[in-house]
């Protein structure tokens, strides 16, 4: 009898897997009008993940899988991809859309399921006693407005009284969210602000850059993405509009908004909220394991490129994620609501970031209950058209915590108030 329970045992640890995946949904965009700057970032993700399998076997012993979902960019087919995806026991989503992130907050927190909006979606987020289950580190939209100010700021000896500000941005959700803060900083800064809509998906701008001719602003921002940033740098290259006063957000700035553009772009900037290029230890192990094995998501081609470190820098940042929360909870296949906590104890150090081979690849910071959106913090970088790099031309620039903060808690609290949520802290 004893025999026959040992084989009983056995059969029953043979039938079914110890532990499960770790399941990471992508909600990507490979076709439609926005293909160019979803590529990157797609392959840069789950790249990251496949050499954690292939490396190390995970994180903590648990492989990780990927489950990709075709979005288009369409806020619709987004929220169809995560009504597909979740009950496949999804970690935490990362829509990379706006508009997706919008509609996906009642819901994943409903389902207990984190959202990462890694430097775009509802900047308000940031306060987590309202927002359980949306981080958006290690900066928001109103920081990167900020951070733009500052540097013009730091340009003009910190006088920019009397300075005309333009902003060119996408007609939607995205392109709105900065709006706000930047007319609160005009107030502060005594600067004439002008926001200028580019309807989707931003092909013609004929209009918008001949009222940019007649006004003559001194800088002009940018909140743009895809095709919409490559007509708009050509449109302000026709006008003679001076690139080094032409400054993006940071899904302004990758390899395919200025190459279209030629010898033209050389001298146009955007905000950064990390590194880029291929000089970083981890790229000697992904050659290995991953592009040169034929593991790659994508042709490899991306390697190194702005949105395929991006994609990278979001992947690492779940892998310190779930590190944490399996530390926390003390098992290794980690649920949803345990990756929940990992994200709002996270801490991202030197040491860890070098450690997984990126060093200084971002800032260093730490989340909580009361700041799910980390330090802030930007760096801003520039095209150099002859070498077809970019460089950062700054150190981290801190964003108005003053005006920031304030705007974070009005509009939060108004959300709590209209959706009934008791703000804390459990």
């Amino acid at each position: 009898m004893k025999k026959l329970a040992i084989y009983a045992t056995a059969a029953i640890m043979a039938a079914s897997p110890v532990l499960a995946d770790l399941v990471i949904p992508s909600l990507s965009y490979r076709t439609g009008p926005y293909a160019a700057n979803g590529i990157p970032f797609a392959d840069g993700y789950e790249d990251y993940f496949t050499l954690l399998n292939e490396r190390d076997g995970g994180i903590g012993g648990v492989p990780v899988r990927v489950v990709e979902c075709e979005t288009g960019y369409n806020t619709e087919k987004g929220v169809e991809c995560y009504e597909a995806t979740k009950g496949e026991g999804a970690l935490v989503y990362q829509p990379l859309s706006t508009g997706i992130t919008y509609q996906l907050i009642p819901k994943a927190t409903a389902d207990g399921i984190p959202i990462h909006s890694m430097g775009y979606g509802r900047t308000s987020a940031k306060n987590g006693k309202v927002f359980s289950n949306v981080f958006n580190y290690p900066a928001n939209y109103w920081d990167g407005a900020s951070i733009a100010v500052n540097h013009i700021l730091d340009e003009n000896g910190g006088d920019i009284s009397g300075k005309k500000i333009a902003l060119v941005y996408h007609n939607s959700a995205y392109g709105k969210e900065p709006i706000r803060t930047l007319e609160e900083l005009s107030k502060k800064h005594g600067y004439t602000f002008t926001p200028i809509a580019v309807d989707h998906p931003g092909q013609e701008q004929k209009s918008q850059w001949l009222q940019i001719r007649r006004e003559r602003p001194d800088y002009v921002l940018m909140w743009g993405w895809g095709v919409m940033n490559q007509v708009a740098i050509q449109e302000a290259a026709n006008i003679r509009f001076p690139m080094d006063k032409f400054i993006g957000v940071w899904w302004s700035g990758s390899e395919n908004d200025v190459l279209p553009a030629g010898d033209a772009a050389n001298g146009y900037k955007s905000l950064a909220m990390h590194g880029t290029g291929t000089d970083y230890p981890l790229y000697a192990d992904m050659k290995q394991y991953v592009l040169d094995a034929g593991k790659g998501a994508g042709a490899g081609d991306q390697a190194g490129t702005v949105l395929y470190s991006r994609g990278m820098y979001a992947a690492m940042l779940a892998h310190k994620a779930i590190q944490k929360a399996q530390e926390i909870h003390g098992v290794a296949d980690i649920t949803p609501a345990m990756m929940r906590d990992g994200m709002e104890a996270l801490e991202v150090t030197e040491a860890g970031m070098a450690d997984v081979g990126l060093p200084g690849f971002g800032p260093a910071f730490a989340v909580s209950c009361e700041n799910h959106g980390g330090p802030g913090l930007g760096m801003v970088q520039q095209w150099d058209a002859s070498t077809k790099t970019w460089s950062l031309i700054t150190d981290m620039i801190e964003s108005d915590k003053a005006v920031i903060d304030a705007l974070v808690m009005e509009d939060s609290t108004a959300y709590a108030a209209e959706n009934n949520i008791e703000a804390g802290c459990s």
